[in-house]
């Protein structure tokens, strides 16, 4: 006899950060000033983040982002777009007919408005959000919330919404970069391996610090250890701060690929304008590590789920040269999930427990948080 219980029909929408329409300058520049326009990445006053935006930003730095992005870009396009796609496509399958998978990006196309209308009229009982940065900031996943709950409260009818807000601790998240980093470890040897992140401005840490002792001790101590003792535990108070957020999500990698404390080191990349930025920088952190002896770095940017400008030319070439003129003499990227097996799995995990399908692995997922 067939089973009668309601499967409950349950959108999944799947948010990057995106990319130009294609690598001319003036796609560059209609990204860039949607993307900086964006008060949480540029979290100042509208009239004096309009005049910087439009007015220098958009203006000096689009020819040379246009550029980077000529670099990047494929015959098929933008990577990021295009394994945006494939994941969507993938993670369907993966799903299967009860659930409705749709992409969008945050900046440009496919709009989040374009991916939610492909859910709306569906007759859903859910939508699970599923912004793809691994660690929480306001900046990327926090606009990704902002923004859908603009356009769904113009829905008549608002189905249970369900916002991912990271999943940097999730076992598949950390399994599948763990065996795309094995491959390098097991061909070649190392003296050290680096894990970058995209970095942020200090004050915004500081914004969504509820407790007030948030990057204190980088007072005494700016540069490394002071700041880093700070989010040398993931606990209560602190567990939704981005920079502890990747301290833990290094320590969680480490673990897998079974490599000790001082092997590992932890740092941010891509800091903009004046302003201090989270810290180690990368930059500075590959310098030191050259001037340190040591001659081969296997790098990890576990901030990102698809190579895009920020992996493959920034830490892929940019640092590369870095650590070469500073007497490095390998440098190898590790790339990004991308359309892997494994992420595809591990999106479909991260789904099911958000749908309720499985129970919640509160054993698996609680290993890194002290209270």
């Amino acid at each position: 006899m067939a089973s009668t219980t309601h499967q409950p029909k349950t959108g999944v929408l799947i948010v990057n950060l995106g990319t130009p329409d294609n690598p001319k300058t003036p796609a560059v520049r209609r990204y860039l000033r949607e993307f900086l326009m964006d008060g949480r990445v540029i979290d100042i006053p509208y009239i004096p983040r309009f005049l910087l935006v439009n007015g220098i930003i958009s203006t000096f730095r689009a020819p040379k982002s246009a550029k980077e992005y000529q670099k990047l870009w494929t015959e098929e396009g933008s990577p990021i777009k295009i394994y945006g796609f494939e994941v969507e496509k993938l993670l369907q399958e993966a799903l299967g007919d009860n659930f409705i998978v749709s992409l969008g990006m945050r900046y440009q196309n496919p709009s989040v408005q374009v991916a939610l209308d492909r859910l709306k009229n569906k007759g859903l009982e859910r939508i699970i959000v599923i912004p793809l940065f691994p660690q929480y900031a306001s900046a990327t996943s926090g606009s990704v919330h902002q923004k859908v709950m603009e356009l769904v409260k113009k829905w008549q009818i608002v189905p249970d919404i369900h916002f991912v807000q990271s999943f940097f601790d999730y076992p598949e998240f950390v399994h599948a970069f763990a065996e795309i980093g094995k491959k390098y470890l097991k061909e070649a040897e190392y003296d050290h391996v680096l894990f970058s992140y995209h970095g942020l401005p200090e004050r915004q840490i500081r914004k969504g610090d509820h407790t007030g002792s948030c990057l204190k001790e980088a007072a005494a101590n700016p540069y490394l250890e002071g700041q880093a003792n700070c989010c040398a535990t993931l606990h209560s108070h602190n567990r939704g701060c981005y920079r502890a957020q990747c301290f833990a999500t290094t320590r969680l990698l480490a673990q897998a690929l079974e490599l000790k404390d001082d092997q590992v080191t932890t740092c941010f990349q891509s800091r903009l304008g004046r302003d201090p930025w989270l810290k180690p920088y990368t930059e500075d952190t590959i310098k030191e590590l050259a001037q340190k002896g040591k001659k081969r770095v296997l790098a990890f940017s576990p901030a990102f789920v698809a190579d895009c400008l920020e992996t493959t030319i920034e830490v892929g070439e940019e640092y590369k040269e870095v650590f070469e003129e500073a007497g490095g003499e390998h440098w190898q990227l590790v790339e990004s999930l991308n359309s892997n097996p494994l992420w595809i799995g591990c999106l479909k995990a991260i789904v099911l427990q958000n749908a309720q399908l499985q129970p919640k692995v509160l054993e698996s997922r609680s290993t890194t948080v002290e209270e």
